[in-house]
């Protein structure tokens, strides 16, 4: 079994014993489509960059694999990506990579969240691209639908849709100007949020008509 492969079976594993998952099977399985997703950007990513594919499939995917254990806090999701490092570590030192390859991925790991990790270690264009593959499919198309589910737009008020649809594109706005570990990371984060502007400039652009005849 390939390194890939039993990183595949170890996430699977981990999200099929998680007992909130078990209580809310629709968000184990969407946290295992997004490692997935992340996993196959970072694939990406590592050949247009010629960087260790492997290596970032397998961080891809272990990513969040902290979701997988009990937050102590309503606020604790904002260190999954430490959380993630410490559970991936003993996984990692398994496999057959080498010790500088398994503390890369788990320092991409810890710092995929808000650049931070609780060890020492390079934020390398290796480690970098890790958070990058997870803002490539956060800000691709399936978040547009996830976005606007979340904040129930179906059922807010006119001008809160307004309100709502103009902070994004400010967000997107600000985004765009961000820095990326690469330069294809850079372009495919930057397309994807080009999309999202224009679908929901589309939506914005189809309130001014929502409301009455002006003629």
């Amino acid at each position: 079994m390939t390194n890939i492969r039993k990183t595949e079976a170890f996430l699977r594993e981990q999200f099929a014993n998680c007992t909130f998952y078990k209580e809310h099977p629709a968000d184990g399985e969407y946290r295992l489509q997004h490692s997935y997703r992340v996993a196959h950007a970072a694939g990406e990513i590592a050949r247009r960059e010629g960087l260790d594919q492997e290596g970032l499939i397998i961080g891809g995917l272990l990513h969040d694999v902290g979701y997988s254990l009990p937050f102590e806090r309503e606020d604790s999701w904002q260190e999954h990506g430490r959380v993630s490092a410490r559970l991936a570590r003993p996984f990692l030192e398994q496999l057959d990579l080498e010790p500088e390859r398994v503390q890369e991925i788990c320092y991409g790991i810890a710092i995929h969240v808000d650049g931070k990790a609780d060890f020492p270690g390079e934020a390398t264009a290796f480690a970098l691209s890790i958070g990058d593959a997870d803002d490539v499919d956060r800000f691709d198309a399936y978040r547009i639908y996830d976005a606007m589910e979340y904040a129930d737009f179906r059922n807010l008020k006119i001008e809160d849709k307004r309100k709502w649809l103009q902070e994004k594109l400010d967000w997107i706005s600000r985004r765009l100007g961000e820095k990326s570990g690469t330069e294809a990371a850079r372009q495919m984060i930057a397309e994807r949020l080009l999309y999202q502007r224009q679908y929901y400039e589309k939506v914005l652009e189809q309130m001014r008509y929502s409301e009455g005849i002006n003629l």
